[in-house]
């Protein structure tokens, strides 16, 4: 397949070592808007080099990848469905509801399959997560705990654009939430806190938050979320059901130490980041995509679930400010900009 890669920063350079490591890719063009890093992404991959995002629309790819900066998404996105040229975007496609409701649509219309990247999905835990709570294997399930920890805070000049904590980190919690209960969440409350840098508290965002979710079922749902876990990368989801329990993420590399004996964890073999911890989730999302468009087969992770994600991280972000429960879909005033991880 001819694979056209748009945008060659951290998360395009990974995606460009995916494409490169599957033997279904035969050629591959990169753009980008600074020259050198497309050079650096198409040579790590073995691929070519094109100025545009025009001139690499007319090489007639195969299939596109969006790694490109943000507000770009959904104008890139469209183009390459008017060429009928199915589409792999990096979260978030859009910045608004509005905005999100008419990409859902226009995409629907062009009939081309697009993609969200959404990696949880293809994580190993999550995955079996997901086949545990749909086989009945938990039960009915009652309870959700999930967290979201980075070691360090983003820098400034990304904080100031990205939406907040909600919108940014714990996005992919509310997304992979859907997928693995298959639940609508209906109602959230949310609080926060900035302790850390100032320049997180003057972007009106926080670096310690909480938030609890009900989902349709009535199943209650308890996330935290923070900047400063100096442990190391820590993400997890425990799924409580009438007949079991089961946690994703309590893996060797968890950081986390017991005070009783016991082999979980190791602090020293902590993750560093969400590229370490998903490097082969970011692989696998990937290959599902090239196996959709081999097959023209669904998408995995589909415009209107972004859509439905970034509806409860504007309603958790309202809930914070408003200090008080908010049901999702009530119309509340979203943060402006969000950035791309």
């Amino acid at each position: 397949m001819r694979i056209g890669l748009m945008g060659a920063g951290r998360i395009g350079q990974v995606h460009a070592g995916s494409l490169a490591a599957d033997p279904r890719v035969g050629e591959l063009a990169v753009t980008d808007l600074s020259p050198a890093r497309a050079t650096a992404a198409a040579a790590q991959a073995g691929g070519t080099t094109l100025p545009t995002v025009a001139k690499l629309l007319d090489w007639s790819p195969d299939a596109v990848v969006i790694a490109a900066p943000t507000d770009t998404h959904a104008e890139l996105i469209m183009r390459c469905c008017a060429r009928g040229v199915p589409v792999f975007c990096e979260k978030p496609c859009v910045t608004d509801q509005d905005a999100a409701r008419r990409l859902v649509d226009q995409v629907g219309a062009c009939g081309v399959p697009v993609q969200v990247g959404f990696q949880r999905r293809f994580d190993p835990g999550y995955r079996r997560g997901h086949q545990d709570v749909r086989s009945g294997a938990l039960g009915d399930l009652r309870r959700v705990h999930m967290v979201t920890a980075d070691p360090a805070p983003p820098p400034a000049a990304y904080v100031a654009v990205s939406g907040g904590i909600h919108r940014d980190c714990q996005i992919h919690d509310f997304d992979v939430l859907r997928w693995v209960t298959g639940r609508e969440v209906v109602e959230v409350f949310a609080t926060g806190i900035n302790r850390g840098a100032d320049y997180i508290g003057a972007a009106g965002d926080v670096d310690e938050a909480a938030v609890l979710l009900t989902l349709d079922d009535g199943s209650i749902v308890t996330m935290q979320a923070s900047r400063y876990n100096g442990a190391g990368y820590d993400v997890r989801m425990e799924l409580a059901g009438t007949e079991a329990t089961i946690a994703v993420g309590l893996d060797s590399q968890v950081p986390l130490r017991p005070v009783e004996p016991a082999s979980l964890g190791n602090p020293e073999r902590a993750w560093s980041s969400f590229l370490d911890r998903f490097a082969a989730a970011y692989r696998a999302e990937i290959a599902a995509f090239l196996t959709m468009v081999e097959q023209s087969g669904p998408s995995p992770c589909t415009v209107d679930d972004a859509r439905r994600a970034l509806l409860i991280a504007d309603a958790v972000t309202a809930s914070r400010r408003a200090r008080r429960p908010v049901p999702v879909g009530e119309p509340v005033s979203a943060p402006a900009g969000l950035g791309t991880s």
